[in-house]
């Protein structure tokens, strides 16, 4: 290099160490983010639970052993990181993934953390009946066992090989519970390891947490806190917002249609719009008759005119798919031409003809109408698809009555079996298939809210898992999405978008873009007033 590239070089150098020193001084520390919340968690305790009324408050109590880029906005291998763990090596096999441990990290009560603290974790996720319910069981029953050398050092054995593996650590619903606090505690007064500490959960009013000054990553959290308010009414929810009562929506609040009203009261508002990773879905209870016969099943499924729901709730900015989260915001989902092939993804009216004959079939008609309650969630993302998949019904002679339930409830109702029909919203963690089918489709799953149970499917669930070629593992994985949707394992409806909102003296948000369910810990985030 000559001298003048030499000048140049030494320049550029310089500049960027710049640009990098001014973007660290630049975050101010203090104050308290203030969110909004839709509804009461049912418990603190994110391992006991699966709803994103849980993940977004309480996820920056917590660490995992890996974790995906907070700054990066799509989830995905190559943007995973280290956490409370340092590195991890694969044995030749791919049976085996060690992690080195931090060496530097504490409980928020004040305890070390070590490699007995993963045990006690995973411990907890592969027994039965030591959680009050387990809802990632399913993600790690290939997990053998778990063992470490040392404080420091731990390695989960695995049955057969997993490449998603890492990928399930670094969600957002995979943190290190501590050994010392027992589960009974998680659910109330969590203790972790995260940016913030635990304050309250007061029911019908909100969350509070405070920064812990002696988080192991240095400088961080720039927040003194953060606090949810909950604010039952979506509408009001929105207005406070715009009015500045609040810093931020809740992440996941923010419908198609809201967002243009948020763009014209407050322009100056930073949106994201995005996937969710979250599907509406028509969940029916198939050992309560008559819903035990499958040509009533089927013809439900046939009644959905799913452009519809698509049209009316996001002005068309959703997309239709099967379990995987639909391309191009999704990597695994089927394609179109695929989607097109199977019925009740075609012709509405052709569709709803057969539905009707298959009712009739099952001794229904216009003069002998089935009524029913159609269960959900109280709050509107849940209860405005309810209400259109009511009206659907009555194409096919079924009258149906909405119910609607608290959150506090809803989800122990849903676990419980304890309904007949539902419309029901379920998030993928992870865009991965390893989560998809086997928390929700594989035999005895507590998430497999329809009771579908195909061993068949179950042993291709694992084959698809256990493939390490890329290639063919997207064509197994098609395969399977597609006979999800003709078995009528859950009807899908449609993949959801949805925006969060903040204002701009908040700074340092990155919204994840393929899933609802990570990126929360808020450790980044620091506001400029």
């Amino acid at each position: 290099m000559n001298s003048r590239g030499r000048c140049f070089a030494l320049v550029s150098v310089v500049a960027l160490v710049t640009v990098f020193a001014d973007a660290a001084w630049a975050q101010k520390a203090g104050g308290i983010l203030r969110i909004q919340h839709m509804d009461t968690p049912p418990s603190a305790s994110i391992h006991e639970e699966a709803t994103v009324s849980v993940a977004v408050p309480f996820m920056g109590l917590f660490n995992n052993l890996v974790m995906f880029d907070q700054n990066v906005a799509k989830n995905s291998f190559e943007s995973i990181v280290p956490d409370l763990a340092t590195d991890w090596t694969w044995s030749g096999d791919g049976k085996a993934l060690t992690f080195k441990l931090r060496r530097d990290v504490r409980w928020h009560d004040g305890k070390p953390f070590t490699s007995a603290d993963v045990r006690c974790t995973f411990d907890l996720l592969l027994s039965t009946g030591k959680l009050r319910r387990n809802p990632r069981a399913a993600w790690y029953g290939n997990v053998e066992k778990v063992t470490s050398d040392g404080e420091f050092d731990v390695t989960l054995h695995l049955k057969a090989p997993q490449p998603s593996l890492l990928a399930l650590l670094a969600s957002g619903y995979s943190p290190v519970y501590p050994c010392h606090v027992p589960p009974t505690d998680m659910r109330r007064k969590p203790v972790g390891t995260g940016p913030f500490k635990f304050v309250e959960l007061k029911m019908n009013e909100g969350v509070k947490l405070t920064k812990n000054t002696d988080y192991w990553k240095p400088g961080r959290p720039y927040l003194d806190g953060i606090e949810y308010t909950i604010i039952a009414d979506r509408s009001t929810r929105m207005l406070a917002f715009t009015s500045a009562r609040f810093d931020m929506t809740f992440p996941t609040d923010v419908s198609v249609p809201l967002l243009k009203n948020i763009r014209n009261d407050a322009p100056q508002a930073q949106c994201t719009m995005r996937a969710t990773g979250v599907a509406t879905n028509l969940i029916v209870n198939r050992e309560v008759p008559p819903f035990d016969d499958p040509k009533i099943r089927r013809a439900m499924a046939l009644t959905l005119d799913r452009q519809a729901f698509i049209d009316i709730l996001s002005e068309g900015q959703s997309t239709m798919g099967g379990a995987m989260l639909a391309p191009p915001d999704g990597v695994w989902g089927l394609p179109p031409e695929m989607l097109k092939s199977i019925i009740g993804y075609g012709d509405v009216g052709t569709a709803r003809e057969e539905a009707r004959a298959l009712m009739s079939q099952a001794g229904y008609g216009p003069e002998k109408r089935l009524k029913i309650k159609v269960s959900t969630r109280n709050i509107a993302t849940f209860r405005d698809p309810a209400v259109i998949l009511i009206d659907h019904l009555k194409q096919i002679y079924i009258d149906g009555e909405l119910e609607v339930i608290d959150t506090s409830v809803y989800y122990n109702r849903v676990f419980k079996k304890d309904y007949a029909v539902a419309l029901n919203l379920t998030g993928s963690a992870v865009d991965d298939p390893d989560v998809t089918f086997f928390e929700g489709y594989a035999c005895g799953s507590l998430r497999n809210y329809n009771n579908y149970c195909n061993p068949e499917m179950t042993q291709l669930f694992k084959a698809q898992s256990r493939e390490t070629d890329r290639k063919k593992r997207q064509q197994m994985v098609w395969e399977i999405d597609a006979k999800l949707q003709e078995d009528i394992a859950r009807p899908i409806i449609s993949n959801g978008r949805a925006a969060a909102c903040w204002h701009p003296h908040v700074k340092g948000v990155t919204i994840q873009t393929n899933s609802i369910y990570n990126g929360w810990r808020f450790e980044d985030v620091w506001l400029d007033r």
